[in-house]
C-alpha cells in the first residue's frame, strides 16, 4: 500500500515538472525558434511628504494681550507634497479635548483655540481629532509646496486656566494619501 502510494506520488510529480518543462521549450523544422515572455511590474499610489521642522514655536501672549484677550500669529511648517497621482493632505490633532499642560498651576487649553489655515490672509479654522481638508491635487506632482499658519486664541483675563503659567503643547498630524 505504502509502495503504491509512493509510486502515485512520484508518477504526479514527474508528470508536473514535463509539463513545465515543456511550457519553456519550442523546437522547429526551419533551424530557429521563437518563445515569448512577458514581465510585468505593478506601481502602486505613491506618495511622499516633506515637512521642513517637527516642531513650531507659537508666540507667548503679553500680559496686555492676557488683559483683553488676544489671537497671535505664526507661521507653521512648509511641506513638499510629491505623488504619482491625485493627493489630499488633511491636518488633526492626536490630542483628544485639551493642549498637554506641563506645569503646576492645572493649566487647561481647549484643542480648538488653536487655528490654522494654509494661506497666511486664509480662512482659518479652529483644530479637531478629525481628519480636515488642509491641501489636495488633482494630478500627479514633483513637488507641490504648502506652508500651515496657526493662530492661537488667548483668553481674556489672568483667571482663565487656559493662561496657567506653564508649557502647552499640542501635536498637530499631517497625512498624505493617494486615495
Amino acid at each position: 500500500m505504502f509502495a503504491t502510494r509512493y509510486l502515485l506520488a512520484a508518477t504526479v510529480l514527474g508528470s508536473a515538472l514535463c509539463v513545465s518543462q515543456a511550457n519553456a521549450q519550442c523546437s522547429g523544422n526551419a533551424g530557429g525558434c521563437l518563445t515569448v515572455n512577458t514581465a510585468s511590474a505593478t506601481v502602486n499610489a505613491l506618495v511622499k511628504l516633506g515637512m521642513s521642522a517637527t516642531t513650531s514655536s507659537l508666540s507667548s501672549p503679553t500680559a496686555d494681550q492676557i488683559e483683553v484677550g488676544a489671537t497671535l500669529a505664526d507661521a507653521g511648517p512648509t511641506f513638499t507634497v510629491k505623488a504619482n497621482r491625485s493627493w489630499t493632505l488633511n491636518i488633526r490633532t492626536s490630542n483628544p479635548a485639551t493642549w498637554t499642560y506641563v506645569g503646576t498651576l492645572g493649566g487647561t487649553k481647549p484643542i480648538s483655540d488653536l487655528t490654522w489655515s494654509n494661506a497666511v490672509a486664509g480662512t482659518f479654522v479652529g483644530i479637531s481629532t478629525s481628519d480636515a481638508l488642509f491641501l489636495s491635487g488633482a494630478a500627479a506632482t514633483n513637488g507641490t509646496a504648502a506652508q500651515a499658519f496657526f493662530r492661537t486664541v488667548w483668553a481674556a483675563g489672568f483667571t482663565q486656566p487656559s493662561n496657567a503659567p506653564g508649557v502647552y503643547s499640542l501635536a498637530i498630524v499631517f497625512s498624505l494619501s493617494a486615495p
